[in-house]
C-alpha cells in the first residue's frame, strides 16, 4: 500500500538505523557475494565523464558496505544522481522529490497518491497497483515524509526494472492528474450512497480516510503534535500527511500547481542499486523524462528554525486507551531538544551514539530514571535521536503515568542531564554500541538497497552528501579519536546540546474522554459549512459527479497499454539450497553453509506440546521477558551488556506452524534466535547455557527451588509486564488488520485457535489483566513452570548459518552447549533429525464465527478468512491465484460495505468472467512472493521451521504454473460457495448500530 511515513516514529534509533533488517512485509534478497564485478566495473568511471546526459561528480569505492558509489549530476536540468554498485540481483531505483507544504491540506500525500492513478504514457486509471500484478517486483511503494516524498521499486528482473521505471518515470513526470483522481484519492463531497440523491451529503476520499485511521494512533498523534511544536515556523509546523479538518480546504488547481513547483528534475534526487549497468539505466532516464524538460530554481529549501532563547512547554489531548494497562494512568510527558543541521555528518554519528548510550536498553542513565521506578509505562512513543528534518532533535519522556507525576519527571529529567554531565559512561557501553555498528554492518538483510536509500533519504534532500554519509568506518575511527584526545567528549556534547540549550520543548499529553466526540463535531462543522455553501444546482452536480466516479471504479480497466512480464519470462525452477542433517548432544540440528560474512546464526526450536493448556496463554510474556531477567551470574543489566557486547542480539517467539498436509495438524513451540560474529561464538552460547540451566535459588522473599537465577526479580518483571503491555495496546491503531485477520481465522483450524491466544486480541486482554495485578507471584510460577518445559533439549531441534569455514568450529559449540544443558537432566533417546513433531487435534470442529471489537477509532479493521487446504494440497496453488481476484482494502470507514464487496467479488470469481491475462496477472503476483530473494542467514529456514522442503516447494511451483480457467471455478465454487465454506469474520472499530442489531455477531466491547 501505498503509505505516509509520520515523522519522528521509532523509538530507540541506533545507528545506522537503516542499514538494520527491515520488514517490509518479509521480503527477501538473493546475494552474490563472491563476485565483485558490478562495483570494480563502477570503479572504472572517471571524475568529468559524460554518460547520456550526466556527468560524473565522484567515484568512491565503500569497502564497509561492498559498493561503489557513482555521484552524479544531469547537465540540463541539475538533477542529482547516486548509484551503488553493489553484487546483489535485488535491484532498486527510487526517485526523491524534497516536498515542503506549507499547510495541512495533505497536498504533498494526496498527491502522492494522485501521481500513480494514471499517466501520459499509460493512461489507465490505476497503473501502480496494476503493475503489482505485470512485474515480479519485490518491493513497489510510494512515502511521503514531513519534508521529501520518495517513489522506491525492486526487482530482480532486467526486463522488469526497465518497465517499472518506464512507468515510475511518467507517472511522477508526466501524470494525468485528472480532477476525478482527486476527487478519488483525496477528498470529495458525496451522498452517502451515491446512487441516492436523497441521501446526506458527506466526506470521503482514501487520503481524507487515511489520517483519519493515522488520528486515531495516540503514538502518531502526539509524534505529529511534537514536530509541530518543537519547529512551529515552516514547514514542518504542519501535518505533511493531511490534517483531516484541513484536507478539505485543498483544491485541484492547488493540487496540480504543486506538482509543477515540486515534481521537477531540478528538485529530483535519484537514486539506484544493484549489479545492472548503471549506463543503461542513465539512457532511459534521460530518454524518458529528462531530457524534455529545462532547469529551473524549485525554491523548496527548508530555512533553519530560529532557535527560541526559552524553553517552551504546551499540551494537548487524545482519546483514552481502552486498552490501557492502567487506565488511571494515560498521560505522556516528553522533553524534545532542537539539535545541529543533519549535513554535519559526524556530528549527526557522535549524537546518534550519545543518544542510544541516554536512552538504549537497561544500562543507561534515562532507563534507570525514568523506566525502572514504574513512573510510566513506556517511554514516550518519541524517544532518543531524530534525524529525519533538517536540524535534528532529541526526545525522552514517559507515557503511561499520572498527570501528578508530571513535575517529578520534569525532574528527573533534567538531574539524569547532570548526572550523565558528571558521571560520563562505562567505556563497556561504548564498545558494545561500536560493537553493534559491526554486526549491522556485515549483517547482510533482504532488501540493503531500500535501506540504503531510506538511510541517505533526509540527509541528501538538504544537499548533504550521501557518500560521505556511507563512510562508517572513518566515523568510528574519528570517534574512537575524539574520546581519547578528550576523555569529556561526550560529557561536553551533553552539557551543550542538553544542559545549556534553551530550544526544548516540553509537552504533555492527556486522554479527553470526550476527544473522539469534539474531532467528529469538527468534522460535522466542516461538512456543515461546505454543504451550506452549496446551491441546488451544486447539489445536483455533486450528485451527477458522484455517479460518474462510481461508474469508473465499476468499470474493468483496460491495462493493454501497461508494460508486463510473461509467465514464460518466470524460472521454472527454484534454487535449490544445501542443507547438512546431523545431531548435536542428541539433538537434531540443520546446518547451513553460507557467505555469511563472518556473522554465525544460530536458531532453535523447541516445542510446547508438553505444555499444560493453562499456562499457554503466558508463553508470549515468557518469550518476552526470557533473555532480559538476568541469567547465572549475571543480573539483567549484565546480561543485557554482554549481549551487546557479544552477540548480534537473543530473542524467543512463538510459532504456530500449519502442518502442510493436514489442516487440523501444527506445531507449536517457541524459536530462539541469535547472531554474532565468528570470534564471539563460545560467548553467545555460554550467555543460552545461562540462560537454559535452573539452579537452586533462594530469595530474601521466595523460594524457587526450579527456576534460572534472576526470574524471581519481581521488580524487573513488574516493568517489563507493563512495558509489554503499553506496547500491545498501542499496536492496535497502528496493526489492527492483523489482529482483525487473526481473530477471523480463530474457529477454523487448532493453529488459527491457538494463534488468537498467543498473538491476537485474546492476548492482549491477558496482558492488560497481567498488568493489572497488583501482586505478580502467581505468574513468576507460570512462567517458571513454563521454562521448566521449554527450554528443554528433549524439545529441540537446532539450525545454524555460518561460513564454511566457521562451521566446524559452530558445531563444536553446540555440541559443548547441548551437553552443557542436559547435563543435569535425564538421558533422552536420539530422535531422527527429520522428525518434526505436531500437533494432531482429532475431533476439532470448525465453525463460524462474527466478532465485532468495539474500539474507539474512526476507521474499521476488517477480515474474513475462509477455512481452505494445507500448503500441499492441490486446490493450495490454485486458491493462492484465485485469492488476488479477491483483494478489497482492509482499512475502510464502512465495515459492512467491505464485506460486501469482497463477497461480490467471489460472485465474480464463480463466474468465470475474467480472462487468460487476468490469471497471468495473478500468478506473476503470486509468484513476486514465492520468488521474493532470501538472505544468507535466512536460507534454509523455512525447512527448518515448517517443514517445507526444496521438493515439496517446487511442486507447489509447477502447480502454480499449471492453474488454469476452470481451476479457478471450481475452487471458487468449492471454497467460496453458499452453503459450502467455512468462514470467520472480525471487525474492529467504532460503535456500530447495523451490526448492534445483527444477532449473528459477537460484539465485544473494550
Amino acid at each position: 500500500s501505498r503509505g505516509l511515513n509520520w515523522p519522528m516514529r521509532g523509538a530507540l534509533n541506533l545507528f545506522p538505523t537503516s542499514l538494520r533488517s527491515s520488514s517490509f512485509r518479509g521480503q527477501q534478497h538473493t546475494w552474490r557475494l563472491r563476485s565483485t564485478s558490478a562495483s570494480e566495473r563502477a570503479l572504472q568511471y572517471q571524475v568529468g565523464q559524460k554518460i547520456h546526459g550526466f556527468t560524473v561528480k565522484e567515484v568512491v569505492a565503500v569497502p564497509d558496505l561492498f559498493l561503489t558509489a557513482v555521484k552524479l549530476t544531469h547537465d540540463q536540468t541539475g538533477a542529482q544522481y547516486l548509484h551503488a554498485a553493489r553484487d546483489d540481483s535485488n535491484n532498486l531505483f527510487s526517485v526523491l522529490f524534497r516536498t515542503t507544504p506549507m499547510d495541512s491540506t495533505g497536498v504533498p500525500h494526496i498527491l502522492e497518491h494522485t501521481v500513480l492513478c494514471g499517466s501520459k504514457k499509460y493512461p489507465c486509471r490505476d497503473p501502480f497497483f496494476k503493475m503489482l500484478n505485470r512485474s515480479l517486483s519485490t518491493f513497489m511503494n510510494a512515502f511521503t515524509a514531513s519534508d521529501y516524498t520518495m517513489y522506491p521499486f525492486s526487482t530482480q528482473n532486467g526486463k522488469d526494472f526497465q518497465n517499472l521505471l518506464s512507468v515510475y518515470l511518467d507517472a511522477v513526470f508526466f501524470p494525468c492528474l485528472r480532477e476525478q483522481d482527486f476527487w478519488q484519492e483525496g477528498w470529495r463531497l458525496e451522498n452517502d450512497k451515491p446512487t441516492d440523491l436523497s441521501s446526506p451529503l458527506v466526506f470521503k476520499g482514501v487520503v481524507f480516510n487515511e489520517m483519519k485511521g493515522a488520528f486515531s494512533d495516540n503514538e502518531s498523534l502526539y509524534a505529529q503534535h511534537l514536530q509541530n511544536k518543537l519547529f512551529p515556523d515552516h514547514t514542518y509546523s504542519v501535518v505533511s500527511g493531511g490534517d483531516p479538518l484541513v484536507i478539505p480546504d485543498l483544491t485541484w488547481e492547488q493540487l496540480k500547481q504543486f506538482h509543477a513547483t515540486h515534481y521537477h528534475p531540478s528538485n529530483a534526487r535519484f537514486f539506484t542499486y544493484g549489479d545492472l549497468p548503471l549506463e543503461t539505466h542513465l539512457k532511459q532516464i534521460e530518454e524518458d523524462a529528462l531530457s524534455k524538460f529545462e532547469r529551473i530554481d524549485p525554491n523548496t529549501e527548508v530555512p533553519n528554525q530560529p532557535h527560541w532563547v526559552t524553553p517552551r512547554e504546551d499540551h494537548v489531548t487524545c482519546g483514552p486507551d481502552a486498552l490501557a494497562p492502567d487506565p488511571s494512568k494515560q498521560n505522556t510527558l516528553c522533553v524534545s531538544y532542537l539539535l545541529g543541521d543533519i549535513t554535519d555528518t559526524f556530528e549527526g554519528f557522535t549524537l546518534n551514539l550519545l543518544s542510544s548510550l541516554m536512552i538504549s536498553g537497561p544500562n543507561s542513565p534515562f532507563y534507570k530514571a525514568l523506566i525502572e521506578p514504574q513512573i510510566g509505562t513506556a517511554f514516550s512513543s518519541v524517544v532518543g535521536y531524530d534525524g529525519s528534518t533538517k536540524e535534528a532533535s532529541f526526545s525522552v519522556g514517559l507515557q503511561g503515568m499520572a498527570e501528578e507525576d508530571t513535575e517529578r519527571v520534569k525532574q528527573i529529567i533534567s538531574q539524569t542531564i547532570d548526572d550523565i554531565i558528571k558521571d560520563g559512561f562505562e567505556e563497556e557501553r561504548i564498545e558494545a554500541l561500536l560493537h553493534r555498528i559491526e554486526i549491522q554492518m556485515k549483517h547482510q538483510s533482504t532488501n540493503f538497497g531500500l535501506s540504503l536509500a531510506s538511510y541517505i533519504a533526509s540527509l541528501w534532500n538538504h544537499n548533504g552528501d550521501p557518500v560521505e554519509l556511507l563512510q562508517i568506518s572513518s566515523y568510528v575511527a574519528k570517534f574512537r579519536q575524539s574520546i581519547k584526545e578528550n576523555p569529556n567528549f561526550l560529557q561536553d556534547k551533553v552539557k551543550h546540546y542538553f544542559k545549556e540549550n534553551t530550544h526544548r520543548l516540553t509537552l504533555s499529553m492527556s486522554p479527553d474522554e470526550t476527544y473522539v466526540q469534539k474531532q467528529a463535531k469538527a468534522e460535522e462543522e466542516k461538512l456543515q459549512k461546505k454543504i451550506q455553501a452549496l446551491s441546488d444546482t451544486d447539489r445536483k452536480e455533486i450528485y451527477e459527479k458522484g455517479l460518474e466516479l462510481l461508474a469508473v471504479q465499476s468499470k474493468t480497466q483496460d491495462a493493454s497499454c501497461l508494460p508486463a512480464l510473461k509467465v514464460s519470462d518466470i524460472e521454472p525452477n527454484i534454487p535449490i539450497t544445501a542443507l547438512q542433517m546431523g545431531t548435536a548432544g542428541g539433538v537434531p540440528v540443520q546446518l547451513c553453509e553460507q557467505p555469511t560474512n563472518g556473522l554465525v546464526y544460530f536458531r532453535a526450536m523447541c516445542s510446547l506440546n508438553t505444555l499444560p493448556e493453562d499456562l499457554k496463554r503466558y508463553v508470549p510474556l515468557f518469550c518476552s521477558v526470557i533473555t532480559k531477567m538476568g541469567c547465572g551470574p549475571l543480573d539483567y543489566r549484565q546480561q543485557a551488556q554482554q549481549m551487546e557486547l557479544r552477540t548480534g542480539g537473543m530473542s524467543v517467539s512463538t510459532q504456530v506452524i500449519p502442518d502442510a498436509n493436514e489442516l487440523n495438524t501444527f506445531e507449536q513451540g517457541i524459536l530462539l534466535f541469535s547472531s554474532c560474529l565468528e570470534q564471539n561464538l563460545s560467548h553467545m552460547f555460554h550467555l543460552w547455557s545461562d540462560i537454559f540451566n535452573s539452579r537452586k535459588i533462594t530469595h530474601k522473599l521466595f523460594f524457587y527451588p526450579h527456576i534460572s537465577p534472576r526470574l524471581e526479580d519481581k521488580e524487573r518483571l513488574a516493568v517489563l509486564v507493563m512495558m509489554s503491555a503499553q506496547e500491545l495496546a498501542n499496536g492496535i491503531a497502528y496493526s489492527g488488520h492483523l489482529y482483525a485477520m487473526t481473530r477471523a481465522g480463530r474457529d477454523l483450524t487448532p493453529a488459527g485457535h491457538l494463534q488468537e491466544m498467543l498473538a491476537g486480541m485474546e492476548q492482549v486482554r491477558v496482558m492488560k489483566r497481567v498488568a493489572e495485578m497488583s501482586d505478580l507471584s502467581s505468574v513468576m510460577r507460570y512462567l517458571s513452570r513454563i521454562k521448566k518445559h521449554l527450554l528443554n533439549p528433549e524439545n529441540m531441534r537446532c539450525a545454524i548459518n555460518a561460513t564454511p569455514q566457521a562451521m566446524s568450529d559452530a558445531t563444536t559449540r553446540l555440541e559443548t552447549f547441548m551437553k552443557d544443558v542436559d547435563k543435569t537432566r535425564k538421558r533422552h533417546k536420539l530422535v531422527r533429525p527429520d522428525v518434526v513433531k505436531v500437533s494432531f487435534v482429532q475431533n476439532f470442529q470448525p465453525c463460524q464465527m462474527k466478532t465485532f471489537f468495539q474500539l474507539p477509532f474512526p476507521v474499521n479493521f476488517v477480515s474474513e478468512s475462509i477455512r481452505t487446504v494445507p500448503f500441499c494440497h492441490q486446490d493450495y496453488s490454485r486458491r493462492s491465484v484465485l485469492l488476488l481476484f479477491l483483494q478489497v482494502g482492509l482499512k475502510d470507514p464502512n465495515s459492512v460495505q467491505t464485506l460486501s464487496a469482497f463477497h461480490k467479488g467471489v460472485e465474480w470469481a464463480k463466474s468465470g468472467k475474467f480472462t487468460q491475462q487476468d490469471i497471468d496477472e495473478a500468478k506473476l503476483s503470486v509468484f513476486s512472493a514465492v520468488d521474493s530473494p532470501t538472505a544468507p542467514s535466512d536460507k534454509g529456514v523455512a525447512r527448518f521451521v515448517s517443514g517445507l522442503t526444496d521438493e515439496m516447494k517446487q511442486n507447489h511451483r509447477e502447480r502454480l504454473f499449471a492453474v488454469n480457467h476452470q481451476d479457478l471455478v471450481s475452487v471458487a465454487e468449492r471454497y467460496l460457495g453458499a452453503g459450502q465454506s467455512m468462514y470467520g469474520m472480525a471487525i474492529l472499530g467504532p460503535e456500530n448500530n447495523v451490526i448492534k442489531k445483527d444477532p449473528s455477531w459477537i460484539i465485544q466491547s473494550s
